[in-house]
């Protein structure tokens, strides 16, 4: 069934159960968020998908845009003086954009659910991820900070998840990461991701991660 969001384009992919910060000062995004600030806290939900290329709205825009992204709710808002926020928002669950509103205060999109399948992860798979994202957080003790603090989450769908949005990618990785069917095909994806950091890092051990993906490098 078609449901309708205030959707938030960003040049950047969430995933659920992942708290992001936002930055917000345009006039459209401005209005979507007091929007969001007349409904009742828990009904302050929006969509967001990824921005392919250009720009999110305009005569093209939804041709400019990923169809998966992640239905979002705000959970932190701070007014600024210019007329900016600065908020927090967790992703909840996954959403495929059919089409795209762009004729009102803010965009609006006409999404269906995505659900994620709720199938079993293989202990080795798991074990395997968790080992990759391990030697991935030593590789970069002394290049940045850790990219994730604490301990590793249980559940294999959120473990898929935390690893996902830890994991230093180019967008278009992210977005396939978001749109794997389930949670051990996103593991396989992340851990194989991953190693291919680590053996960059060892052939290029003074640029971080985050850099040696935006070079053109190849091991050829």
């Amino acid at each position: 069934m078609t449901d309708t969001l205030p959707m938030f384009p960003l040049n950047s992919v969430l995933f659920p159960g992942v708290s992001v910060p936002l930055h917000v000062f345009e006039d459209r995004y401005r209005a979507l968020v007091h929007h969001l600030l007349r409904s009742d806290p828990t009904d302050r939900v929006f969509g967001s998908v990824g921005i392919r290329e250009g720009y999110e709205v305009g005569d093209h825009g939804a041709q400019s845009l990923y169809r998966v992204g992640c239905r979002v709710q705000l959970t932190e808002v701070e007014s600024n003086a210019d007329g900016s926020f600065d908020v927090v928002a967790v992703g909840l669950d996954r959403i495929k954009l059919d089409r795209l509103d762009t004729s009102g205060l803010f965009p609006v999109g006409h999404v269906v659910d995505l659900p994620e399948p709720d199938a079993g992860v293989d202990e080795a798979v798991l074990e395997r991820a968790r080992a990759t994202f391990t030697a991935y957080r030593t590789a970069l003790a002394d290049i940045r900070a850790d990219p994730y603090e604490g301990s590793l989450p249980r559940d294999p769908g959120y473990l898929s998840w935390t690893l996902a949005a830890c994991a230093p990618l180019p967008m278009p990785e992210r977005q396939s990461l978001l749109e794997a069917d389930d949670a051990e095909e996103r593991l396989l994806l992340v851990t194989d991701l991953l190693r291919s950091e680590l053996r960059a890092m060892n052939v290029i051990p003074s640029l971080p991660a985050t850099e040696v993906a935006r070079t053109r490098w190849s091991p050829n």
